[in-house]
C-alpha cells in the first residue's frame, strides 16, 4: 500500500469528495492561492476555480455565518479555519447556530457543514497559536468532533464529515502534516464512534487523541521492552465517543491511561477517565491516569513548551508505576 502524508490525505479526500458533489464548497483565509499556511489544500483551486474555493476576507464570523446559512439551504460548505485558537472568534455560529438547528427546527432544518481546522503545541507558534480546543467543541450537543490520529484517519474520517447531515468539526494536529502513513488508493469511509485498537495488550490501556496515540504507541514500545504489555487506543472521534471498546479494554486490563494534548483541567482526558471510572470500576486495580497539557498559557520558549505537553517518557514511566503498583491515588 502506498504511504503519503496528512496533508495529502486532507487534500484527497476533499478532493474526491468535491467531484463527487457540485454543493460541496470550500471557503477560508488563505485556502485557494495560499492553499493554507500549511499548504494542506494546494492545487484545489486549480482543479475547482474560485467559486468553489472561495477565499475569504479575515472575518471568521462572517464566513462561518455564511457556511451556516448556505448548510441550511441545500449546499455543503468546508470551512477551513486557519489555526484552532481561532475558534473564539465563530463560537456563535457554531455553538447557538449550527448546532442547534435541527434541534430548533424539529427536524425539518439540517446543517451538514465541515469545519477543519488544528491544534497542537511546540511548534514555536505562542499562546494564542498553540491551543488544543476540541472540548470547548466537544461540550456542545449538536456538534460531532473528530481527530485523526494519522494520514488514514485523517482521510477516512474527513469523507465521512462531508456525507454527514450534521455540523462536524474536525481537529488536525499541525505538526503531523508531514506524517506519512499507508492509505489505500480505492475509496474508504471510517465510521463516527468506531475506535481502533492499534495495539493489543494485556496490563494496561493507553488510551490516545490525535497526535497523542503517536506518543501513546512509542510509550507502549518502551513498556514493551520491559515485559509490560499495553494496549494502545484511537477513539477518532471524541463525539460520538466508542465508549464500548475503551471499557471493554480497561476491563482486560485492569488499569488505564488518557493522553491528551488539551490542557488537563475539564477537559477530553477527564471525561473519558471518567467514563472508564464509572463502567469499569469494579474491574481496575488502579486508579485511572489522565494525562493532558499543563493548565498554562502555551510559552513561545522552547525549553518552556516542551515540557507543557506529554511525551512519550513521560507515558511509560507513569504507566510503569501503574503496573508496578506504586500508584495509590494520583494527586
Amino acid at each position: 500500500m502506498r504511504e503519503i502524508t496528512l496533508s495529502k490525505a486532507v487534500n484527497e479526500a476533499i478532493a474526491e469528495e468535491m467531484r463527487r458533489d457540485p454543493s460541496i464548497f470550500l471557503m477560508g483565509e488563505d485556502v485557494a492561492e495560499a492553499g493554507t499556511p500549511f499548504k494542506v489544500l494546494s492545487g484545489l483551486v486549480e482543479e475547482f476555480g474560485t467559486e468553489r474555493i472561495i477565499d475569504t476576507p479575515i472575518s471568521e464570523p462572517g464566513f462561518m455565518g455564511l457556511a451556516v446559512g448556505a448548510a441550511m439551504t441545500g449546499s455543503r460548505p468546508i470551512v477551513d479555519l486557519m489555526f484552532g485558537d481561532f475558534l473564539f472568534l465563530v463560537m456563535d455560529q457554531l455553538c447557538n447556530q449550527a448546532a442547534k438547528t435541527y434541534y430548533m427546527s424539529g427536524g425539518k432544518l439540517s446543517v451538514p457543514l465541515v469545519l477543519r481546522t488544528n491544534m497542537g503545541a511546540t511548534r514555536r507558534s505562542a499562546a494564542q497559536h498553540s491551543q488544543s480546543l476540541h472540548a470547548l467543541v466537544a461540550h456542545i450537543p449538536g456538534l460531532k468532533v473528530a481527530m485523526p490520529s494519522s494520514a488514514y484517519e485523517a482521510k477516512g474520517l474527513m469523507k465521512t464529515a462531508i456525507r454527514d447531515n450534521s455540523p462536524v468539526v474536525i481537529f488536525e494536529d499541525k505538526l503531523m502534516y508531514n506524517d506519512k502513513a499507508p492509505v489505500p488508493e480505492e475509496e474508504y469511509l471510517i465510521p463516527f464512534g468506531q475506535a481502533a485498537v492499534l495495539r493489543e495488550g494485556s496490563d494496561i490501556t493507553l488510551v490516545g487523541t490525535s497526535s497523542m496515540v503517536q506518543i501513546a504507541l512509542a510509550a507502549a514500545e518502551t513498556l514493551a521492552a520491559e515485559g509490560i504489555s499495553a494496549e494502545v487506543i484511537d477513539p477518532r472521534t471524541i463525539v460520538p465517543l466508542d465508549e464500548e471498546t475503551i471499557v471493554k479494554s480497561v476491563r482486560k486490563t485492569s488499569r488505564a491511561m488518557v493522553i491528551d494534548e488539551g490542557h488537563q483541567s475539564y477537559g477530553v482526558s477527564a471525561e473519558i477517565a471518567s467514563r472508564i471510572t464509572e463502567k469499569a470500576f469494579y474491574y481496575l486495580d488502579a486508579p485511572v491516569v489522565r494525562m493532558g497539557a499543563m493548565d498554562v498559557p502555551v510559552p513561545f520558549s522552547p525549553a518552556l513548551e516542551d515540557i507543557t505537553v506529554p511525551t512519550a517518557k513521560g507515558v511509560a514511566a507513569m504507566a510503569r508505576r501503574l503496573v508496578r503498583g506504586e500508584v495509590s491515588d494520583v494527586a
